[in-house]
């Protein structure tokens, strides 16, 4: 099942945010256009290289057409408006003000075409005093409060080990755009999105939210365990550490009897998980004294045994090479122009029991070129000229 087949979707967009947006949504069978500039995409540019391919760019934009078109040229800017009208969708990244500037904007493109759904991501939002900062993702991470809660304890602030930022701006922008082609289909008009790494980071700090805005409590940083719950986290073992995660009093009781100490279950220090969390040092000290001793393998099997959430930390590759992600197929593989088969990530949902996935891998810069604008009514005298004039170009490569 490929619920988005049919959908036809202009791609403006560089780097990670816009292009993981629309990666996802050519699993879904939606036919996506990138347009690029002549130098192609920033990420194309960015290492790991495998024969010259960046690995990012392929991860990111499997599944779609490449058109290199001069948006800095008053033709080219014509014909990205021509392609707009004939798509349901456009998506761009730019900094809030650029796609005006260029004659591709919301109010021009929805303007020539009403039924568009026009999606803007930025780091900011198009709006605001922050909307003209620039936003890499761990300006975002700083500035939105993840960063602030995330850390050892008592310890400086930390990044997470990812972009997430531009990740969940890019889901969210995703989400939003199915929202509102479902709303096209009710009422008959598309719709202007606005989605900004900011709101979406800040969006997604729930137990922060609670501490802050429900219990008045500053967000103090609490390392691998859980800042409302304990037993909650990482504990030491022999050779490295067991997550444990023990909810209530069920779990913790079991837990009591599995390191040796029953009679813990019943302790007024342990009696809530709130009364836990606040004499953690001692939970701690409680399951270290028994986990410590113990390899990990062992730990895991007894606490899966007794019925306790528990894993190993696993490193990518572990996780990858994993039974589970293998039967999940968590890494598939595409073909690619110049490396025959690249690996990919794909959406990661089942629809039906099966999981959508795009069929090409990431093209060859301008390789869609020549198709697109034909499917477009151009002639080939018309293209010719273009190429000549440099507005567009074809690909050298696949």
């Amino acid at each position: 099942m490929k619920p988005l087949e049919g959908i036809r979707i202009l791609d403006l967009t560089r780097v990670l945010s816009g292009p993981f947006c629309t990666a996802l949504m050519a699993d879904l069978g939606a036919q996506v256009i990138k347009l690029e500039p002549p130098q192609g995409d920033d990420y194309r540019h960015i290492g790991p290289f495998v024969q010259g391919e960046s690995a990012l760019f392929a991860l990111t934009n499997r599944g779609k057409q490449s058109l290199v078109v001069d948006l800095k040229n008053a033709e080219g800017q014509s014909l990205a408006r021509r392609l707009a009208a004939s798509c349901d969708v456009v998506v761009e990244n730019f900094r809030p003000g650029v796609a005006d500037k260029l004659g591709i904007g919301a109010d021009r493109l929805r303007a020539e075409n009403p039924n568009l759904v026009y999606c803007s991501i930025s780091g900011f939002g198009q709006s605001g005093p922050f909307a003209q900062l620039p936003a890499y993702d761990i300006v975002v991470q700083a500035m939105s409060g993840l960063m602030d809660a995330t850390g050892e304890e008592d310890g400086a602030p930390l990044k997470v080990g990812e972009a997430v930022g531009d990740l969940m701006a890019g889901l969210y922008a995703a989400w939003a755009i199915c929202a509102a082609l479902v709303g096209r289909e009710r009422h008959g008009t598309g719709s202007t999105l606005d989605v900004a790494m900011f709101d979406a980071l800040f969006a997604l700090l729930p137990t922060s939210h609670a501490l802050h805005l429900y219990a008045q409590r500053p967000i103090t940083r609490t390392g691998n365990r859980h800042p409302l719950s304990t037993p909650f986290g990482a504990y030491r073992t022999l050779d490295g550490h067991v997550i444990i995660a023990a909810l209530g009093a069920r779990q913790f009781a079991a837990l009591c009897a599995l390191v040796g100490q029953p009679n813990a279950a019943n302790d007024p220090r342990f009696a809530s998980d709130e009364e836990r969390t606040r004499h953690e040092p001692q939970v701690r000290a409680l399951i270290e004294g028994f986990t410590a001793t113990r390899p990990t393998t062992q730990l895991i099997d007894a606490l899966r045994t007794a019925h306790i959430p528990a894993a190993p930390i696993l490193t990518l590759a572990e996780a990858a090479q994993s039974p589970h992600a293998q039967a999940r197929d968590l890494v598939s593989a595409l073909p690619h122009h110049r490396l025959g088969s690249a690996p990919v990530v794909g959406q990661p949902v089942r629809f039906d029991g099966a999981k959508p996935m795009a069929e090409t891998g990431a093209p060859a810069l301008g390789s869609g070129t020549r198709a697109t604008l034909n499917a477009l009514g151009l002639t080939a005298a018309q293209i010719t000229g273009l190429l000549d004039a440099g507005i567009i170009m074809e690909a050298t490569d696949g």
